[in-house]
């Protein structure tokens, strides 16, 4: 709390303590260790080295001893626990919400906690245990990490439209005719937006003004039905059954790394952890299977 407030002053009126007594507290703890945890600066107290490591450490305890405490709950309640899973936006419409049905399928009282973000805001909460699971497109990161993961889909981009757009219907098309009609694009900061802006050059096409970007599988799609721009999203979100969209007969190249899961290899798992891992890799047998079958389908 001292971190996050940086004040002596304001932790003792957020914990309803004197301050002198929040200050005796931190010079015992100094003390006993013979270490400086904190230092003052012109804008507040600050943790040193040392506070820094002790805090990273005191947050995993915190984390952990809330863990068991809801696992003890759930027993006690026969309940059958609570996964929390992260999930990126741009990656994970289709196999998480299949995976959650065979989750409450299997087992009603297990309980989950979908949490949207970006890697940088995952990862650190895989790392600390916040959650247990991300699920999305796997990140290239080193085995030194702490992170294992497990692939479950090879998927590949399309070109897409809404099916009202002009080109929607066509059997066979060249690169130019998609010259006059905006874009819905991932951003910059994405994997794939660098190598598809390579493709597109190759073909003699460059992105106009008009554009958007977006992260989010849905903005896209919606975006696209009501409008005659233009996007690329892998097949599985391309073929939504309540939202199909149109998949243009334009070849890419394999520019994704597998989706999976991924989770820290140093905690171990929770029941309904193990559970969910289960239902992923079944989920994903699903789609596979349901690809093989309907190879050219636009459900």
């Amino acid at each position: 709390m001292l971190e996050d407030l940086g004040s002596l002053k304001k932790v003792a009126e957020a914990t309803h303590v004197t301050l002198p007594a929040v200050s005796r507290a931190l010079a015992e703890l100094e003390r006993g260790l013979g270490l400086d945890l904190f230092t003052r600066t012109p804008q507040g107290i600050r943790p040193t080295v040392y506070g820094e490591c002790l805090i990273r450490h005191a947050r995993n305890i915190l984390t952990d001893v809330q863990q068991v405490r809801d696992e003890l709950n759930s027993l006690y309640n026969g309940s059958g626990g609570k996964i929390n899973i992260g999930v990126y936006p741009a990656s994970s419409s289709v196999l998480t919400p299949k995976a959650l049905l065979l989750l409450k399928q299997r087992s009603p009282n297990t309980n989950a906690q979908v949490i949207e973000g970006t890697r940088p805001l995952l990862l650190p909460q895989l790392w600390e245990g916040k959650i247990d699971l991300i699920v999305g497109r796997l990140p290239a990161v080193p085995p030194s990490s702490g992170f294992d993961e497990k692939p479950l889909l090879e998927e590949r981009l399309v070109v897409v439209t809404g099916p009202q757009h002009p080109l929607a219907k066509r059997k066979r098309l060249q690169w130019a005719d998609l010259e006059p009609y905006p874009w819905v694009l991932p951003p910059h900061a994405s994997q794939i937006r660098e190598p598809f802006e390579r493709i597109l050059g190759k073909q003699g096409l460059e992105f106009q003004r008009n554009y958007i970007e977006t992260m989010s599988v849905q903005v896209a799609r919606s975006y696209l039905y009501c409008s005659d721009a233009i996007s690329i999203l892998a097949t599985t979100a391309a073929r939504d059954k309540f939202q199909p969209l149109a998949i243009l007969p334009l070849a890419l190249p394999p520019m994704l790394r597998a989706t999976g899961m991924m989770w820290n290899r140093n905690r171990p798992f929770s029941a309904a952890t193990k559970l969910m891992m289960d239902c992923l890799e079944d989920a994903a047998r699903e789609i596979r299977e349901k690809e093989i079958s309907q190879p050219n389908a636009t459900f």
